[in-house]
């Protein structure tokens, strides 16, 4: 079958690699389509530490079952970040699987969707909702599941002001989820059509400095350590900022009066529970959701992880199999 894999830290490689067989529990799935997260960015760019080389990235991945244990053949499913969690520790009893020490993912521990097969253990596998195309369903699976974690943690009153750094593939979902509920969504990007993209999305402002109005709530998607400061001064008293990424560069130092006296909140936000995932997939059927697609065929994989790299990408860049 085709394939991308991350071998060494800055490229990804076409190669030929056999079908995979699917273990105990689980599924294999030919893979339709297969959405590009800034996460395969840092697994591409060795910023996540490797956990399997050489590794298929890809945990978007949207695809028709054709073996396994769990589901029909047949069946449309999405394979996601989240493949795997011990289910006995206090975390996982907790139901805090996102937090368990021995959870596993796909594209890091696993291979994932830039192959024309992938496997995915039946209980990690997502149904997903009708009417929903393949590259319109893919970016849900991470993008969509981790903003909406996100947007849960800013705890954004009702009615209240979300701010929003950083406007791709999943911060452009969780505004729509955002304005759908009733906040107040403004936006910061340094990218000209990502604002254009978030004005045409509902935001009550787009721009690329302090939002206009004080926020009861943000949630900083770029992976930029240096705007955690700034975005605690546009804060208003009691207000929290949830940092989306799983890598970010270093935080400079904090001024305890200007940043985080009266009771701002700084949280991160790690990984999902599979309740999110479920949670957002029914929300955004419900509040009509959907994904901006900059489609890419599988061939260009490359060019896609550098197109997101360099802020090319309108929304969210899907490959096409």
């Amino acid at each position: 079958m085709r394939a991308w894999v991350v071998r060494t830290p800055g490229r990804v490689d076409a190669v030929e690699l056999p079908v995979p067989r699917p273990g105990p529990g689980e599924l294999l799935v030919r893979v339709r389509a297969c959405g590009v997260c800034r996460t395969d960015l840092h697994v591409r760019d060795g910023d996540l530490v490797p956990h399997k080389s050489p590794v298929v990235p890809g945990h978007e991945a949207v695809g028709e079952v054709v073996a396994g244990e769990g589901e029909a053949p047949g069946t449309r499913v999405g394979i996601a970040w989240l493949r795997g969690t011990c289910g006995t520790c206090r975390y996982c009893a907790q139901g805090r699987e996102n937090l368990c020490p021995s959870s596993v993912y796909t594209g890091w521990d696993a291979d994932g969707g830039y192959a024309e097969y992938a496997t995915v253990p039946a209980a990690y596998a997502y149904r997903l909702p009708e009417g929903l195309s393949d590259e319109a369903a893919a970016p849900l699976l991470c993008a969509g599941i981790i903003g909406y974690r996100a947007l849960k943690l800013a705890e954004v009153p009702p009615g209240g002001r979300l701010g929003i750094y950083g406007f791709g593939g999943s911060a452009h979902l969780t505004a729509q989820l955002a304005a759908a509920r009733g906040a107040e969504v403004h936006v910061v990007t340094r990218a000209a059509a990502a604002r254009e993209l978030a004005l045409k999305l509902g935001a009550a402002s787009a721009g690329d400095t302090r939002p206009p109005v004080p926020l009861d709530s943000a949630i900083l998607f770029a992976p930029v350590g240096e705007l955690v400061p700034p975005i605690l001064e546009a804060l208003a008293p009691g207000g929290t900022l949830a940092i989306a990424g799983i890598h970010l560069t270093d935080i400079p130092a904090l001024d305890y009066d200007r940043h985080l006296f009266r009771e701002r909140t700084v949280r991160s936000v790690t990984a999902n529970t599979r309740a999110d995932g479920r949670e957002f997939l029914a929300a955004a059927a419900e509040h009509g959701v959907r994904a901006t697609v900059s489609p890419y065929p599988f061939d260009r994989a490359d060019r896609a992880l550098d197109d997101l790299a360099g802020d090319r990408v309108e929304g969210a860049a899907v490959l096409r199999l």
